[in-house]
């Protein structure tokens, strides 16, 4: 039998039964707080000449090192042809390496070269100090609860493979 009370209000809030206005304010704080978090990697990008699609793929072929083309392209969500014309140009500016798998001669595996490293490690870090000075504002309590609700907004399919990714680079 499961328990239908209410949680414990937090704020004056009870957490299973938000108003639509409070819901709203939270998909507006998402949205405002998603430009706050790409806006250092967008001016950094945009003096390359690049856009988000390509921090996408650079931060996730760093986080999986040989990870192949269609791991990627289930990842980001996006198609092969969009996602082709990204690595093309990361490729061709000599950021991403592409090898020929050597089980399957189809698949390639994607690497960052020393240059995609360094780029990478400088997107990550403008966003790191972000989120490390709004961890700590916040609290390990907010903490652990920001990871529980972004988590519990994902599909099973995108859980899983945040879960996958998580477990085999932790």
């Amino acid at each position: 039998m499961s328990d239908t009370r209410p949680a414990p209000a937090f704020g004056g809030e009870s957490l299973l039964f938000l108003t639509d206005e409070q819901l709203r304010q939270g998909i507006e704080a998402m949205f405002f707080a998603y430009r706050g978090f790409t806006a250092d990697p967008d001016r950094i990008l945009t003096e390359m000449a690049y856009g988000r699609a390509h921090h996408r793929a650079i931060h996730f072929i760093n986080r999986a090192p040989g990870t192949t083309v269609n791991n990627l392209l289930a990842i980001l969500g996006v198609t092969k042809q969009s996602l082709n014309r990204v690595l093309r140009t990361l490729i061709d500016d000599g950021l991403v390496e592409s090898r020929v798998g050597s089980v399957d001669k189809r698949e390639r595996h994607l690497f960052l070269t020393e240059q995609g490293k360094a780029l990478e490690a400088k997107l990550s870090e403008a966003q790191r100090v972000r989120m490390r000075a709004a961890y700590k504002k916040a609290g390990p309590e907010a903490v652990s609860g920001f990871r529980k609700v972004l988590e519990a907004m994902m599909d099973a399919d995108m859980r899983h493979a945040y879960t996958k990714l998580r477990d085999t680079t932790s």
